[in-house]
């Protein structure tokens, strides 16, 4: 049996590679702990969740956050993934000069309609690692909510299941009830 070594990327790396064309700018991937992932294909059942969900926490959330949609944020020197929703601390300039950090990030969303083992098995480690207190999976075929707390040094500690009819809060802002039917159109 023959033994690899595989090549982990930087972030500085990974993004070199998209300045130089060696990964296309609209070649959906993402750095998740050295490595280069392709991302699925956004279903209309996932870009409808992925909206509605935005559009509730925006309106709920206004003046105490801002919702990114989408956008890399930056959880060490080799992962850069782009969540479909980071919740994160408003930056006067709107995050021009750097990706949000841990340290600026309350809340990352993943919208599962095929990617929910994906979300589980390599999203829910990576973030983890990095320290993310308060990470979700919206199952668009179940409409249930996954919340990952706890983090530790290899995955969430704590993963509990909500039903559509159930209330949660953010660890951030425990006083404001989210609605997991509005996170779903």
């Amino acid at each position: 049996m023959t033994v690899t070594d595989v090549r982990l990327w930087t972030v500085a790396e990974y993004r070199r590679m998209t300045e130089t064309g060696i990964l296309d700018p609209n070649e959906r991937v993402e750095l998740i702990d050295g490595q280069i992932i392709s991302m699925s294909a956004k279903n209309p059942p996932h870009a409808a969740t992925n909206l509605c969900a935005a559009d509730y926490l925006r309106n709920l959330l206004a003046g105490l956050v801002l919702i990114r949609i989408q956008d890399p944020v930056t959880l060490s020197t080799n992962s850069e993934p782009e969540p479909d929703i980071a919740v994160v601390q408003i930056d006067p300039r709107l995050y021009r000069d750097f990706h949000p950090a841990p340290a600026n990030i309350f809340l990352l969303i993943e919208i599962a309609d095929t990617t929910l083992e994906t979300d589980r098995k390599r999203k829910a480690p990576a973030y983890a690692k990095a320290g993310i207190a308060d990470y979700w999976i919206l199952d668009v075929n179940t409409r249930q909510v996954y919340v990952f707390r706890e983090p530790g040094r290899e995955n969430y500690r704590q993963e509990t299941v909500f039903n559509e009819d159930d209330v949660l809060s953010m660890l951030a802002f425990p006083e404001i009830e989210v609605q997991i039917s509005q996170l779903f159109p």
